[in-house]
């Protein structure tokens, strides 16, 4: 690894540390957080060592978002949940606390169990919207 210290994930893929596994493929691996917001709170993983999203390959997110629809259908129906979120969280001042890519699959509970919405939006500024959209378009094209 270059003198890199493998990530905690990169432990669990690996075997190097137990966890209740809940999926693996040649690309993905997910398992239960051990501290969970609700009951079958579950993490997808990336095999790919990738600190963020943005430097995950293409063969590593086509390979997560067909597993997570189906690793989410699996924690509804053993959780009871009806209702979840999907988180993901990139560099520490967006509370990435574990730097190797990863979702949260957090069931929501009517009794307040799971993720909590503490944060406020503001309406956008539709000038500098038209300006950063145009700008992110040029990017994709």
């Amino acid at each position: 690894m270059g003198g890199v210290e493998p990530s905690i994930f990169s432990l669990i893929i690996n075997g190097e540390m137990p966890c209740h596994k809940v999926y693996e493929d040649e690309h993905v691996f997910s398992f239960l957080d051990v501290n969970p917001f609700s009951p079958g709170h579950t993490l997808v993983v990336p095999k790919e060592a990738a600190k963020t999203l943005d430097a995950l390959s293409e063969e590593s997110a086509q390979a997560i978002g067909r597993v997570l629809p189906r690793v989410s259908r699996a924690v509804l129906e053993v959780s009871g949940a009806s209702e979840f979120n999907i988180l993901q969280n990139n560099g520490p001042n967006a509370f990435q606390s574990v730097f190797h890519v990863h979702f949260h699959i957090i069931p929501k509970f009517q009794d307040g169990r799971g993720l909590a919405w503490p944060f406020k939006s503001n309406p956008i500024d539709h000038e500098d919207g038209a300006r950063m959209a145009a700008a992110m378009r040029d990017l994709l094209s």
